[in-house]
This record gives structure tokens, C-alpha cells and sequence, in this order.
């Protein structure tokens, strides 16, 4: 089920430069971050025309970008709108976040086993610098961006190549759904304490006590997304009828 945002944001680039990369992937990556980022939200539309005049590429470069980010599953293609920032339905959701706690737990106990002492101060660095970004109540992006140096550190200690590409296509899929979770009243510093806690499991080498909590982690943050999720599928609009469509 997709949404079309009332006011969608503003999101300006200027043309893409010839450098190195391929045209196409560089446009695959400024459209990847913009929807990771939410500076796409899900359900807007990606009309082709606009990203042709914006970009400064031709029509098969963002056809090929949108194909290739439809493959991810950050694009989905609708029948009468075209392609959209992809948001997942509530069945979706409740398996990507299933999928996320097996797979995240197991690089916890891939880390558990495998990081340096240095990887284990760091990571505790990592929890603290969110920590201090949720105290100074950052705006949601910036939070997010201090949680994603904690993946980044627990996925680098894992030292597991096949883990951490099955589990980056999952967190870009549920990246809108974890801003509406961290946004949630409480949330973000019941996160903090949660991550204190997996840490303190992690450097005490209870690589099973440390999986159990961050499933624990992974599950209270899937209650909050989820139930933000039924809410606003709960007040959308009625569906124009194809009359009434634009």
C-alpha cells in the first residue's frame, strides 16, 4: 500500500557531474540517500520528466536508476502513478523486522566471537555518541546517522562479507520505518538504555545474553514502527476511483 504525502518535501540537487562513476550509478546513489535520508518520502512520486530536467541525464539513465532501485525495494512501480518511494505494507513490515532481529542478533554473536578489543571500545564510543545525540534531542535524521555508526561498527567486528550485504537491503527498507519509530515519544531514550545493556553483555563476552537483548531491541523498536504504521493506514484518505485519478 502506497501514500502520496500532502506537501512533499523539497528535494533540489543540482546536475549530475561526469566523474569517474557511471551516470546511472550515480544517480541510483543520490536517489538511494535521498530516500534513505527521507528526503523522499514514501508514497511520493518520481516523475521522470523531473528528474531528467534536475539531473541533467538523459531518460534511460533515471530508468535505469528507478529499475535498479526498484530491485532493492526502495521503488515501486504503481499502475496510473509510475514509480514512488516504496511503502511497505503492515505484513511487510512485521516480516522485515522478523528478519532484521534473527539476522542483527547474529552479527551480534558473530561480534561477540570475532571483534578486537579495539572494535569493542569503539562500539562503546558509538552507543554514547547516540546516547548524546538523543540527550540533545537532534532532529530525527541526526539521531539516525549516530545509530548507523553503531551497525557500522558491530558489522565491521562481525567480519562477515555475506551477513552484512543480506542485512543492508533490509535496513534501507525499513530506514522510514525506523524514523517513525525513533520519533515516538520515549522511544529513543528507551533505546539508549537497551544499547547500554547489549554493550555491557558484548564486553562482558555473553555473546547469548547480548543476541537475546538486541532481539529485544530489534522488537520493542518493530512494536513502535508498527503501530505508527496501522495508525496512518488507518486515516488515509479513500482511494480516487480511476475517474477521479490525475
Amino acid at each position: 500500500m502506497t501514500t502520496s504525502p500532502a506537501t512533499p518535501p523539497a528535494w533540489n540537487y543540482k546536475p549530475v557531474g561526469r566523474v569517474a562513476a557511471p551516470l546511472r550509478e550515480q544517480v541510483v546513489a543520490l536517489l538511494r540517500d535521498a530516500i534513505l535520508d527521507l528526503r523522499l518520502v514514501p508514497g511520493q512520486r518520481l516523475v521522470e520528466r523531473e528528474l531528467i530536467d534536475q539531473l541533467g541525464v538523459s531518460r534511460t539513465t533515471v530508468r535505469e536508476a528507478l529499475r535498479e532501485l526498484t530491485v532493492e525495494g526502495l521503488v515501486t512501480v504503481v499502475p496510473q502513478r509510475g514509480a514512488v518511494v516504496t511503502a511497505p505494507s503492515l505484513e511487510d513490515a512485521r516480516d522485515l523486522y522478523d528478519v532484521r532481529a534473527s539476522l542483527e542478533s547474529l552479527i551480534v554473536e558473530r561480534f561477540c566471537e570475532r571483534a578486537t578489543r579495539s572494535q569493542v571500545l569503539r562500539l562503546g564510543a558509538a552507543v554514547e555518541g547516540f546516547a548524546e545525540a538523543v540527550a540533545a534531542r537532534q532532529e530525527i535524521r541526526g539521531v539516525l546517522a549516530t545509530k548507523d555508526r553503531i551497525y557500522e561498527v558491530l558489522v565491521e567486528g562481525a567480519g562477515s562479507t555475506a551477513l552484512k550485504q543480506i542485512v543492508d537491503g533490509i535496513q534501507a527498507r525499513v530506514r522510514m520505518l525506523r524514523a517513525t519509530s525513533m520519533s515516538a515519544d520515549g522511544r529513543a531514550d528507551s533505546s539508549v538504555d537497551e544499547l547500554r545493556a547489549i554493550t555491557a553483555a558484548i564486553q562482558a563476552k555473553d555473546a547469548q545474553t547480548a543476541a537475546s537483548l538486541y532481539r529485544d531491541h530489534i522488537r520493542a523498536a518493530s512494536l513502535t514502527a508498527l503501530r505508527h504504521l496501522q495508525q496512518s493506514m488507518s486515516t488515509e484518505p479513500p482511494a480516487r476511483t480511476r475517474g477521479e485519478q490525475r
